[in-house]
């Protein structure tokens, strides 16, 4: 039983982050954010509603590519690339969010800009298998 909620609550996330940031639908923020979501990261205002304006504020351009996604309890982990963002840099992200009733309740992130081939000291990108055109 405790698979079967974890793989619900990674599939709530995967559609609520594609709803929100590539699709723009703002009846999504109702659907699958609690109305007294906790918000933990220095970027976003606080709620529900700071989330809302944040992304009503983003360029048009923005896009956004979900890489791995784990889960453990009621806790989710997303590893994703931001891009369009209108910085120099895309953002590699890690969101961890938390789960309650079939909502995202809570949300923390460690965001970093995302290096090119030659900035790598590992030569590895830090998003998927390939560096990134940005």
């Amino acid at each position: 039983m405790e698979n079967n909620l974890q793989e619900r609550n990674k599939a709530i996330v995967k559609e609520a982050f594609d709803a929100v940031f590539n699709k723009r639908d703002e009846s999504a923020f109702e659907r699958f954010w609690s109305s007294d979501y906790l918000q933990h990261s220095a970027h976003i205002p606080p709620g529900r509603d700071g989330l809302k304006r944040l992304v009503a504020q983003l360029p048009k351009s923005l896009k956004y590519e979900m890489g791995q996604i784990v889960a453990e309890g009621d806790i989710v982990m997303v590893h994703g690339r931001f891009s369009g963002i209108g910085q120099p840099k895309a953002w590699i992200a890690a969101d961890i969010i938390r789960m309650s009733e079939g909502k995202l309740v809570e949300h923390w992130d460690v965001i970093e800009n995302e290096v090119r081939k030659d900035e790598s000291p590992s030569g590895n990108p830090m998003f998927g298998t390939a560096f990134s055109e940005v």
